[in-house]
């Protein structure tokens, strides 16, 4: 098993670990509606550094990395970044991931815990131009300082105008006396607040600085538990749950980041943009609990009748609606908002009702 930089600190702090994708990670540690609340109204810090990153470089980085991205990445500037997936040609996702335009000729691409292995032989298996990629996973440590007060408790760090970096861009530069980090105003908790990548030297000092910053505003630490009740809150898609290698991008509603303009021939283009213009036979949908419940991944979405229409992908009790949440893939005929379906919870037919990601 693998260790981030930030171990020690995390059984220092009484994490309770687990085993995720190949590394010991902290899932909660004062417990998870209270660091759930703690990101929605104050500030919090994530160990992300099980993350995966592969960097493209050189004359043919582009051609790779708009071939094997469904998003346009013409469309960046440097100092950009894109929320995109990779189609595996087949129809399906080989992963979800972040493409940030580093320069001219240089994209970081940041993927899955889970998938690094997978991701890396995909990419060298599409890498017919011959860009130069590299892994460096192992070499970045990450940290996501989420909520609104993350801003200011990290301006006291560093000379760079955080407010002047807009959502979905980064600078590269000193934070907390460590260098070369790159400041990306991304996240996946849906409340504001920033990812940093450093070298895996500077983490710790990095994590004392940070705490040392946030101290009065109450920061607290946040395990993998609620980093996952925080996206499903604002309907972020996780890969192995509501996307996979057999569900397609138009299906989960990420059309989105899967742009058919002239100029971008990604991998699965044809078929996906058939899709898109002839329609789908189930759609991934956010849904409520009417009836007291919680639903869980793999659970049937049923009918008045009973018959299966779907499945549950995710599900949790949202800890700011207090009530049930979930997503799943539903059948044509019951994807409009507000229709009323049921979730078979322990042999049991709850109600619910679809509606409009996001759920807060």
């Amino acid at each position: 098993m693998k260790r981030t930089a930030f171990f020690e600190k995390h059984e220092a702090l009484g994490a309770k670990i687990v085993s995720f994708a190949g590394y010991e990670m902290p899932i909660e540690y004062s417990g998870i509606n209270n660091e759930h609340m703690t990101v929605r109204n104050g500030v919090g810090v994530f160990d992300v550094s099980h993350m995966g990153e592969f960097w493209v470089k050189g004359p043919n980085a582009f051609d790779l990395v708009q071939k094997v991205t469904s998003n346009d990445v013409a469309a960046l500037s440097v100092g950009q970044a894109q929320y995109s997936c990779f189609p595996n040609g087949k129809g399906g996702i080989v992963d979800d991931l972040l493409v940030y335009k580093y320069a001219e000729e240089k994209y970081l691409l940041v993927v899955n815990a889970s998938n690094i292995d997978k991701d890396w032989a995909w990419v060298n298996e599409q890498n017919t131009m011959g860009a130069e990629i590299e892994n460096a996973s192992d070499a970045i440590s990450q940290l996501a300082i989420q909520g609104p007060k993350a801003t200011a408790i990290l301006q006291k760090l560093t000379d760079i105008n955080l407010s002047e970096i807009e959502y979905y861009t980064f600078v590269t530069g000193k934070i907390a006396g460590a260098e070369d980090v790159i400041i990306s105003n991304t996240g996946y908790t849906g409340s504001g607040g920033f990812e940093l990548y450093m070298h895996n030297a500077d983490g710790a000092k990095m994590w004392d600085a940070i705490f040392e910053a946030g101290k009065e505003e109450g920061i607290l630490p946040i395990g993998l538990a609620a980093r996952d009740t925080l996206r499903l809150e604002k309907g972020f898609c996780l890969y192995g749950n509501d996307i996979d290698d057999t569900t397609s991008p138009i299906e989960a509603g990420l059309g989105w980041i899967t742009k058919f303009n002239d100029q971008n021939n990604f991998v699965d283009k044809d078929y996906l943009l058939k899709q898109k213009e002839e329609g789908v036979s189930k759609r991934l949908r956010g849904f409520v609990m009417i009836d007291r419940g919680i639903p869980r991944k793999d659970y049937e979405i049923v009918n008045e009748n009973d018959e299966v229409i779907g499945r549950v992908t995710s599900g949790t009790m949202s800890p700011m609606l207090q009530k049930g949440i979930g997503t799943g893939y539903i059948n044509k005929g019951y994807t409009k908002f507000e229709t009323e379906v049921y979730i078979k919870v322990r042999n049991r037919k709850l109600k619910a009702k679809v509606v409009k990601l996001p759920f807060v």
